[in-house]
C-alpha cells in the first residue's frame, strides 16, 4: 500500500485528467494492525545486566561500557556501534555526537558515572589502532548480530539474579526504550525527550506514555473516583419459593 500510494501522488502530477480516479485510490484506509505496548527495563533489571559482564576482562570492560551507554543515552543501535572515540567529549558538557536517521547530527549529554566509564575506557589502548569506540577484537566496528549476541550472553547472566528478566526479550531497541522510559518517569517532558532521541515528531514520543504505568497511578491517585460497594445477589422470596417447587 505505501509503494501504491508513493505511485499514485507521482501520477497525480503526471495525468492530472486521472484525478478522480486517483484520490479515490489515495482514499483507501490503511490496514489496521495491533499496536503492542513498548517494552523496557525496570531499574533491578537495568543494574544486573550492567553488572554481568565480568570486568576483569578486555571485552567485559568494552561490554559494560556499551551497555552503560546504550541505556544512559537512548542511542539507535546503528549509532552506538557507528561511535568513534573522538565522538566522545569528557570536559565540561560531556556528550556523545552521532549521526542518526536522516543524516542528522545530535549531541546527548552524560551522567557523570558514564563519563568515568567511558574515561576508564578511553584510558585503554585502542586494538590495532582503531578510532572505533566500541570495536571487535579485530579493531572493526561491531555488527549488530555482533552486538545482539553480546545482550543476550549477559542477559543470560543477569537472569541468574533478576529472575524477571527470564520473561523479557532484550533486544537493542529495548534499551533504548528504556532509556526513554526513565526520563519519562524522572517528569522529564515529552518534547526534550524527542530531542534527545532524536525523533522526528513528538508525537513518536507517545508510546511510552502509553507504556507508563506508574505515570497512570500517579494521575489517579490525584482524582477522586466514586467508591462502590462490594455486593452479592440475593433472591427474593417469590424466586426462592418458584425454585422450591421445580
Amino acid at each position: 500500500m505505501t509503494a501504491i500510494r508513493s505511485f499514485f501522488r507521482y501520477a497525480a502530477y503526471e495525468e492530472p485528467s486521472r484525478s478522480s480516479q486517483i484520490q479515490r485510490v489515495l482514499a483507501i484506509p490503511s490496514k489496521r494492525h495491533t499496536r503492542s505496548l513498548v517494552h523496557f527495563l525496570e531499574r533491578p533489571e537495568i543494574d544486573a545486566v550492567l553488572a554481568a559482564p565480568d570486568q576483569t576482562t578486555w571485552f567485559g570492560r568494552r561490554d559494560h561500557s556499551l551497555l552503560l551507554v546504550a541505556v544512559q543515552t537512548g542511542l539507535r543501535l546503528s549509532e552506538l556501534t557507528g561511535l568513534r572515540r573522538t565522538d566522545v567529549i569528557l570536559g565540561t558538557g560531556a556528550h556523545v555526537r552521532c549521526m542518526g536517521k536522516g543524516r542528522k547530527e545530535r549531541c546527548t549529554p552524560l551522567t557523570k558515572s558514564t563519563v568515568a566509564v567511558l574515561k576508564a575506557w578511553l584510558g585503554e589502548p585502542a586494538r590495532r589502532n582503531t578510532e572505533m569506540l566500541f570495536p571487535n577484537a579485530r579493531g572493526s566496528r561491531l555488527s549488530a548480530d555482533s552486538v545482539e549476541d553480546l545482550l543476550d550472553k549477559h542477559v543470560a547472566v543477569a537472569s541468574r539474579t533478576c529472575p524477571s528478566l527470564c520473561k523479557k526479550r532484550v533486544t537493542p531497541h529495548v534499551l533504548r526504550h528504556t532509556a526513554a522510559m526513565e526520563l519519562l518517569q524522572a517528569g522529564v517532558d515529552r518534547a526534550v525527550i524527542a530531542l534527545l532521541l532524536g525523533h522526528e515528531s513528538v508525537e513518536t514520543t507517545q508510546i511510552y506514555l502509553d507504556a507508563n504505568l506508574a505515570l497512570k497511578e500517579k494521575i489517579l491517585a490525584r482524582i477522586t473516583m466514586p467508591e462502590g460497594k462490594p455486593g452479592r445477589y440475593k433472591a427474593d422470596d417469590e424466586l426462592l419459593v418458584f425454585l422450591q417447587h421445580l
